[in-house]
């Protein structure tokens, strides 16, 4: 498992994708670290950092796809090329790649990292989900995608006999654990420290409690 660092890094560009956005910062001494792992992004004016996947990891760069819906998530939407912010990672545990017949399903902002899984597995099919067709523009990240929109569900687009990798909000993961009871799931979670100091990112899943920092953000119930 890569080392995590804490480095300020100087921000390459912020694109739009859709209603989302894509912060794209110099990769200085980071490990990239495995698909499905996170980072904390310090955003500016903040206390708090704030965790996000990893969405690419190209040459010298990471990036990272966000939804600006909040205070922090549109602080980092508003930086521009040549800031400055401090990214911690990479944290927690990602997802297995051991799978021979993969399928990457993704609802939202839940597709942010599934890019880099994409790559690391060579652009294997995908199921994503969106609320509308302009959220769908970010479907142009994940190569080989089947797209669907609201109120079509992912679920009722999963080929049988693949082995599913997941990420999107939690009644979407539910309903493909009971689907697919080997799946691996990326859960989300507000995160305050990222390493199990806090307990912040405690969720109960399947009557179990779960530090997402730590025994997470993938998780594996077979």
């Amino acid at each position: 498992m890569p080392k995590p660092r804490r480095e300020l890094l100087s921000v390459v560009a912020v694109e739009a994708v859709g209603p989302y956005a894509l912060v794209r910062v110099e990769r200085g001494g980071v490990d990239p670290g495995i698909p499905g792992q996170f980072f904390m992004l310090e955003a500016p004016g903040r206390v708090l950092p704030r965790p996000m996947s990893l969405c690419l990891a190209p040459r010298g760069e990471l990036a990272f796809l966000l939804d600006p819906i909040g205070p922090g998530t549109r602080a980092l939407a508003e930086l521009d090329a040549g800031d400055a912010i401090h990214v911690f990672g990479p944290l927690g545990n990602g997802f297995r790649l051991d799978v021979p017949k993969p399928l990457l399903v993704g609802g939202g902002i839940g597709i942010a990292p599934l890019p880099y899984l994409s790559e690391a597995l060579e652009h294997p099919p995908a199921v994503l989900g969106f609320r509308s067709e302009h959220h769908a523009e970010a479907a142009a990240l994940v190569p080989n995608a089947e797209v669907v929109i609201d109120p079509v569900l992912v679920t009722e687009a999963l080929p049988e006999g693949r082995d599913v990798l997941a990420c999107g909000p939690e009644p979407m993961l539910e309903a493909v654990r009971a689907l697919c009871p080997d799946a691996q799931l990326a859960w989300e979670a507000p995160m305050a420290c990222g390493y199990g100091a806090c307990y912040g990112c405690v969720v109960e899943i399947g009557g179990i409690l779960k530090r997402l920092c730590i025994e997470g953000p993938v998780l594996c119930f077979s």
